[in-house]
């Protein structure tokens, strides 16, 4: 569940941001939080740290204490309601620690693609070139996830599942080592971090990328271009210079995917990113893949969302509910002439879907993306100082 409030009173929030009180609301932080009752106009009163708010009615009973994490700072800010797995003190703290670090994977990409640009690259200590290769050849191609077993492969490589598959191998036919997303960032950061007065850059673009948790919803993520002097190769460019970015950009990396595994822990639900290459360069798909069960029918249902932003499409993002045999699809473009493009495949779309014996019941493209950050599931508190 999700507190935003929406109008902390201007001067209350612009001192606690400006003072001391901005040190326990960075992100990441867990506070304590209990309910004070009601007030006037039928809403919730919520003391949150030291702020007390207003929030819409959840409809359900809080506890009389509980704990919030700062997902986003801002005005106003994101805070999550803490419970189950979540609550753990272990993984509060691994997660505060981890969520200041994260970035998204374009910036990673997008090191990667410049450091393929530049001869000197050859020569690098072999165990870089080495590890480069498996990480490069962990790349997956829109050939590899358009097929079922591609798809599953990619998300089951994704290193989300590294740690479950290492405890029980039988389960896991290839060499962790030069499959897994995951353990091929380990293996690159053991050996970055090896490399004699390398430095480490922060993160191309700045840790700006909202991390992959799963009350935050699914959302689109662009090419990342590199800032002077790695945009274009030249001569005189600082390999250096270029490994530090890459040093940063794969500790940031590894970050993101260590908050979407504890962010998993305890749930049927999991964001999952598997980075992809395109004709003219490097892109992210962001998926939400989410086991439930139908609240009338008891029946067994799964979501899957995705998220992907293609230089020629713009930002897209999907959604499909499959109960039973039943299934809903419903898009988003965020351009009306990606939206006509999309509908123009639903024929030969209806038609493949009608031979694998699935039953259609909805099939929708909308121009613009979904409002509100949050998934679907979450509840959304809008309060007021």
């Amino acid at each position: 569940m999700i507190i935003q409030p929406t109008s902390l009173a201007a001067m209350t929030w612009a001192g606690a941001a400006s003072g001391t009180t901005a040190e326990s609301w960075r992100v990441g932080t867990v506070l304590d939080a209990r309910p004070l009752g009601m007030g006037e106009q039928g809403r919730m009163v919520l003391q949150i740290g030291a702020f007390t708010v207003e929030a819409d009615p959840l409809g359900i009973p809080l506890p009389s204490q509980f704990q919030v994490r700062v997902l986003a700072m801002g005005n106003p800010p994101l805070l999550e309601i803490l419970a189950g797995a979540a609550a753990d003190p272990r993984v509060q703290q691994a997660l505060r620690e981890r969520l200041p670090q994260q970035n998204g994977y374009a910036p990673l990409l997008a090191t990667l693609g410049a450091l393929a640009q530049r001869p000197i690259v050859r020569q690098l200590p072999p165990e870089v070139r080495a590890t480069l290769a498996l990480l490069d050849q962990g790349v997956r191609t829109p050939q590899d996830i358009t097929r079922a077993d591609g798809l599953r492969e990619a998300v089951a490589r994704s290193g989300l599942f590294l740690e479950s598959q290492l405890v029980n191998p039988r389960s896991n036919p290839m060499p962790l080592g030069d499959e897994d997303f995951k353990a091929v960032l380990l293996r690159l950061a053991a050996v970055l971090d090896r490399q004699p007065r390398l430095p480490m850059h922060p993160p191309a673009s700045g840790a700006d990328t909202p991390p992959p948790l799963r009350q935050r919803g699914l959302q689109a993520q662009p090419r990342v271009p590199l800032a002077p002097p790695f945009g274009e190769p030249s001569a005189d460019d600082d390999i250096g210079q270029l490994l530090g970015r890459l040093r940063g950009d794969v500790h940031a990396a590894l970050a993101r995917l260590e908050i979407a595994q504890l962010d998993a822990a305890g749930a049927q639900a999991w964001m999952i990113e598997i980075p992809l290459q395109g004709p003219l360069g490097r892109d992210v798909l962001q998926l939400h893949l989410e086991h439930g069960q139908d609240a009338e029918t008891g029946a067994g249902t799964w979501t899957l969302g995705f998220a992907l932003d293609l230089p020629p499409l713009g930002p897209l993002q999907g959604e499909l509910q499959l109960r039973d045999l039943r299934l809903n699809v419903r898009l988003w473009a965020e351009r009306s002439a990606t939206n006509e493009r999309l509908e123009r495949q639903f024929t030969p779309l209806r038609q493949r879907l009608a031979a694998s014996g699935l039953q259609l019941d909805q099939l929708s493209c909308q121009t613009g993306l979904p409002q509100g950050q949050g998934h679907a599931s979450a509840l959304l508190l809008k309060a007021t100082a």
